[in-house]
């Protein structure tokens, strides 16, 4: 078995780091917008995240856990030898009266269908060629290729829906006015004498359908793949639907003899996207998920003649119609990403191999988004509002490489590469927000006319990097394996007295099995030590950096220079064994890890004399976050007979995260949204704690008065942690004849989530006005009890879920078309929780301060249940 490695590929039995691959029948089939949603619950030691249930949301990747404060803690992702940005080609939009709109994931230009493997570079040794790119860790997707032989046609095509997976427990009309009785509240507008389910009135079975066409073939010396595919997904919530189409092109072309050769890959993919009003940062009048979960049941959402209601009767400017504020605002987003790869290769001698490699990614996206005027949201009622925003960003990278492969003796063997790479990455946004419109429209047109405009360019400094690196890796009589390699990057990002730094690694293996005598098939120990570094955070951090004041009377300094900032650093080391048994019927893998992250990248206020709201980049020297872990992987063939077979296989992971040392500020990040939240925050670093732990006041419950109570008079505590202690992933496939059933079931355990939504959407306030959440009643709590911020409203988010479905049947030949297969596949079909939100699979990500938050849920888009029917057939 071949595994795809940095710049280059091995033989299975020859690697020495923690690597995982995965082929593409294995993957998550079915409603897969993107490749990392596919691994979810695949590979140990790789938690996918979907922040959202919104088709094409971003994902939460994480590979052995977070370790870094104020840097990116996500993987590298590398499609056939070209290094992804991480960047969507979306634009942002103007925050308007909802707040932030759920992000896009950055790989959505990659259709799923169009995936051969995955390869997962966990450890150090196995990632440091990519030096200061790899500290998180590296995923590598190898994508479809031809080969020699007759042209064939290779259709698949699915349809299906989608439905809500969870609900919120809210009141439905009678329940709210029994809760009226309960509570006394004996407003005259308390009951509006209507029956209305609002959340169920903005959700709807979505309908979703993909199509794709490949042709593939040609000769020995030049051969090809195409693909076409088409992606159409509507959301479970009105007013959102994603389309797609992709175009992917791989050829191999062969020159004199074989010695030269020349290697060529496209991707273009293009979206459009219509985007809900579902913000990540929403005050208190909430956004559509948000408004649609506290409307008051007892109120209708349109008149007698069917006309929406503006505004619910009595609490005007404090509860926005869910269908008022969906038919109200425009927000759609076309966007295009293309990736292209040339690569020329030449054999200098049978042994030695020259490589040349130029990639290119550039992505490039418009967004139009306007609310209208009579929408009773203070920021532009009356007035309108349109924001019009453009994105462009490209990134190139030229490798050159000298492989030399060759079998010294009998008993040695030597697989050794240098190489040089150059990669130049620049980003634009421009665009403007208008308000206050002398017309009532379509406001793209009378941008010019608004009363008040503003105008944005923004350019991020150009990043370049260059970048030297060796690896060579020894086998000795198939026993005894050795891999050394070693990186410097020189970056454009630090600072001038520390452009450069250097990446070594080195690791060894022993196939004990073709030593000693065993009762294994194989037996292989794996010793893995290597440093990683980690460059995903502002490219102009080190540099001294201007802005226009928000009301553009002037500018002010905003980054203040460090001539000495330097790389963040990953130390890890790593054991592993693999093992097969039973005449290979049981194979499996064990690996423990330490990883040290030092010199951490932090920003804060500089000492005076700088400017007042300037931030400064440093390394923290007296800092570490260490993450440590053990992975298990067991596959285990239970039966394999000509009619009849059953695999099973389990991973799972234990983690630990901690800041062990901390020199900073004690700064408190991960603020929360909404009524009674103004800046309030949940987070605090400090050493001894894990990375993103909660600090709030504990809640010891309600006084005979209805009150809140908290220990030590209020004062914050550490209570709980967002890290994962424990991932889980569980896969089967059983066979009989020619029908197959595949299950995937993944979980996650030992963390806290915090439910920003019941503390500020669905609180015993709101009662009289505006609905509440189920578990409050019968609590005797009071409706003038204050909302606060406390570990009242952190829950366990251990969950498991059956994520994957999937039930085939070959049909095989019938006619001129072969390999037919129908199956249906189900996405999300159930979970098992305590927590009370849509969905514990939730991070709703926001920046507070320059930090990330973790593990909290606010007002997020639901998860959604899907069924797929579909076909595959070739010609």
């Amino acid at each position: 078995e071949v595994v795809v490695i940095g710049y280059g590929e091995v033989q299975k039995k020859d690697l020495t780091g923690a690597v995982t691959a995965i082929g593409r029948k294995d993957l998550v089939q079915g409603a897969v917008v993107a490749p990392d949603q596919a691994l979810q619950g695949k590979i140990a030691g790789v938690q996918v995240i979907n922040n959202s249930g919104q088709p094409g949301g971003s994902t939460t990747v994480r590979v052995r856990g977070n370790a870094s404060i104020r840097t990116g803690n996500g993987p590298l992702f590398v499609v056939d030898g070209v290094q992804l940005t991480g960047i969507s080609s979306r634009p942002g939009a103007a925050a308007g009266p909802v707040g932030s709109t759920i992000s896009s994931n950055p790989l959505n230009f990659i259709n799923p269908n169009d995936i051969e493997s995955i390869q997962v570079l966990k450890d150090a040794s196995a990632a440091a060629i990519y030096g200061s790119r790899g500290a998180n860790g590296v995923i590598l997707i190898s994508t479809r290729k031809g080969s020699a032989g007759k042209t064939s046609v290779n259709v698949n095509s699915q349809v299906g829906f989608s439905q809500v997976l969870r609900e919120y427990d809210i009141l439905d009309a009678g329940e709210y006015r029994d809760a009226l009785q309960e509570f006394g509240v004996s407003a005259a507008d308390a009951d509006g004498g209507a029956n209305t389910d609002a959340f169920d009135e903005i959700t709807r079975t979505a309908l979703t359908h993909q199509h794709n066409v490949s042709l593939a073939g040609g000769s020995e010396d030049a051969f090809y793949r195409v693909s076409l595919g088409y992606y159409d997904q509507e959301g479970v919530i009105i007013g959102n639907r994603l389309q797609r189409a992709n175009v992917n092109l791989s050829g191999t072309y062969k020159f004199l003899d074989d010695r030269a050769r020349v290697d060529v890959f496209l991707i273009n993919s293009v979206s459009n996207e219509e985007t809900p009003q579902v913000g990540t940062d929403s005050g208190f009048q909430g956004s559509l998920i948000g408004n649609a979960l506290q409307w008051n049941p007892t109120y209708p959402l349109r008149d007698g003649n069917g006309n929406l209601l503006i505004e619910q009767p009595g609490v005007a400017q404090t509860t926005i119609n869910p269908l008022a504020l969906d038919a109200l605002t425009d927000d759609v987003s076309d966007y295009s990403d293309l990736v292209i790869s040339v690569s020329p290769s030449y054999k200098i001698t049978d042994d030695l191999t020259y490589s040349l490699t130029y990639n290119v990614a550039r992505g490039f996206g418009e967004r139009r988004v306007q609310f209208n005027e009579a929408l009773n949201s203070q920021a532009v009622q009356g007035l309108g509002q349109a924001g019009f925003g453009q994105k462009l960003f490209t990134n190139q990278i030229i490798t050159n490489t000298l492989s030399y492969i060759k079998d010294l003796n009998d008993r040695w063997n030597l697989n050794a590469l240098v190489g040089y790479e150059y990669q130049r990455r620049n980003e634009t946004t421009n665009g403007t927000v208008a308000t206050d419109f002398s017309v009532n429209g379509d406001y793209f047109n009378f941008l010019q006319d608004a009363a008040e405009q503003v105008a944005f360019v923004g350019a991020e400094p150009i990043q370049k990097l260059s970048s030297f690196f060796a690896r060579a890796i020894v086998n000795f009589d198939d026993t005894y394996l050795l891999t050394a390699t070693i990186r410097q990057d020189g970056s454009s990002k630090f600072g001038e007295d520390n452009r450069w730094g250097t990446f070594p690694s080195f690791g060894a293996a022993w196939n004990m099995h073709n030593s000693l005598e065993t009762p294994f098939d194989e037996l292989k120990l794996r010793v893995g030590w290597g440093q990683t570094g980690n460059s995903e955070f502002d490219a102009g951090a080190s540099q001294e950096r201007w802005g226009i004041l928000q009301q553009q009377t002037g500018i002010q300094q905003e980054n203040a220079p460090n001539p000495s900032l330097q790389w963040e650093t990953s130390t890890t080391i790593n054991i592993g064994v693999d093992f097969s048994l039973f005449d290979y019927r049981l194979t499996g893998t064990l690996d423990y890890f330490r990883k040290s992250t030092q010199d951490i990248l932090f920003q804060q206020s500089p000492i005076d004399p700088a400017p007042p709201g300037t931030l400064f980049w440093l390394n923290l020297p007296d800092s570490e976050v260490l993450n440590s872990g053990v992975e298990v992987l067991l596959n285990y063939s239970i039966a394999d007979q000509t009619d009849f077979s059953w695999d099973f296989s389990v991973n799972a992971t234990w983690l630990q995260n901690e800041l062990s040392e901390y020199s900073g500020a004690n700064v408190l990040y991960g603020q929360v949204f909404g009524q009674g939240a103004s800046n309030a925050r949940t987070h605090r670093l400090e050493a001894g704690q894990p990375l993103n732990a909660f600090y709030l006041p504990v809640f010891t419950g309600l006084d005979e008065a209805g009150a809140s109570t908290f220990a030590n008079d209020g004062a914050p505590e550490y209570v709980g942690d967002p890290n994962q202690d424990f991932l889980l992933g569980v896969n089967t496939t059983v066979r009989w004849k020619k029908l197959t059933a595949t299950l995937a079931f993944n979980g996650a355990f030992g963390h806290d989530i915090y439910n920003n939504t019941l503390m500020t959407v669905l609180p015993i306030t709101n009662l009289g006005t505006r609905n509440i959440a189920g578990s409050l009643v019968g609590t005797g709590e009071a409706t003038s009890n204050a909302i606060q911020p406390s570990s009242r409203y952190l829950e366990s988010g251990d969950y498991f879920k059956l994520n994957n479905v999937v039930l085939s049947y070959d049909i095989g030949q019938v006619g001129f078309l072969e390999n037919i297969r129908v199956f249906a596949t189900g996405n999300n079909l159930f979970v098992i929780t305590g927590f009370d939100g849509f969905d514990p699979e939730v991070n709703t990500p926001n920046v507070a301060d320059g930090l990330p938050s973790y593990g909290i849920e606010y007002i997020p888009y639901p998860s959604a249940r899907t069924f797929l029917l579909g076909v595959d057939f070739t010609f």
